[in-house]
């Protein structure tokens, strides 16, 4: 049987290229449209049928009846927007319960890590990189420094343990950057959202592309933000949090090189970027 491969879908800019206007266009031909990195501050804008969507956390091939769509382990994912941009899908109909599935070892961006990406941006003074104040930076940072909260780790009988423990190592930096704040409300949306997260199918998401590779079934990784912003290729220290750039799709997915098929850069013939940066 031929193997199925992922073909990629990347930004050639500083995002904003229109990705989610050819994602539209190319879905059709795929079986699974996965996300494989960024976090909620990518948003992606579709129309169907005379309404207009963003989409930030959820991949595009939500919009085609019968497709597998995957929240990859490379992204980020904060229940609480998360629910939010859920919810006003399932208002108009769609049905992402049945189709949509969300990688365990994807990292929860929690209330503090909002916080915290908030309180770093304003100690830098002049320097401020321009985030989006989302939390994706500080939630990467704990990723790459094995103290970060897993998707997976909302099943367990240990979270409510692990989150009070992430969120103590938090609280002492804020204090010592002395950053006033209040998360009461901001933390109780959070839980809420967390049991509402809980309904969805959390998978061991590698396994199932893998498995639909295998069966011959092509998928389209579905890219955030674009090459310049890049962590390692971009215009450092102006960059996201991730690796925008094809590579990305194989470690966000849990896929060996080999499976790459045909990539497609996006671009638009004038240049805009969001943040502070150079900017030719």
């Amino acid at each position: 049987m031929k193997t199925g491969k992922v073909d990629v879908l990347l930004g050639l800019q500083w995002g904003d290229e229109g990705k989610g206007k050819v994602v539209d266009v190319l879905t059709p031909r795929y079986d699974a449209v996965a996300r494989f990195q960024g976090g909620p501050n990518a948003g992606h804008t579709l129309e169907f049928n005379g309404e207009k969507y963003v989409l930030r956390s959820i991949p595009s091939g939500i919009f085609q009846g019968g497709k597998v769509n995957i929240i990859g382990n490379g992204v980020v994912l904060a229940p609480d927007l998360f629910m939010d941009e859920a919810k006003s899908l399932e208002k108009t109909g769609h049905a992402l319960r049945e189709r949509l599935h969300i990688s365990k070892k994807a990292h929860l961006i929690m209330p503090t890590h909002r916080i915290l990406d908030r309180a770093i941006e304003a100690s830098k003074g002049k320097s401020k990189v321009g985030t989006t104040g989302k939390g994706i930076g500080p939630t990467y940072t704990d990723k790459v420094s094995r103290t970060g909260m897993r998707v997976g780790d909302v099943l367990g009988p240990e979270f409510r343990a692990v989150y009070d423990r992430v969120k103590a190592r938090h609280e002492a930096t804020l204090r010592s950057l002395g950053y006033v704040y209040d998360i009461a409300e901001l933390e109780r949306q959070w839980f809420d959202a967390v049991e509402y997260l809980k309904e969805f199918r959390l998978i061991d998401s590698e396994y199932e592309i893998n498995r639909l590779l295998a069966e011959g079934q092509p998928v389209l990784a579905e890219g955030a933000q674009g090459t310049l912003l890049d962590i390692d290729f971009g215009s450092y220290p102006f960059v996201t949090s991730s690796n925008t750039v094809c590579a990305g799709a194989c470690t966000g997915l849990g896929i060996g090189p080999n499976r790459i098929g045909e990539v497609y850069g996006i671009f638009k013939a004038y240049c805009t970027r969001v943040g502070s940066g150079p900017f030719p």
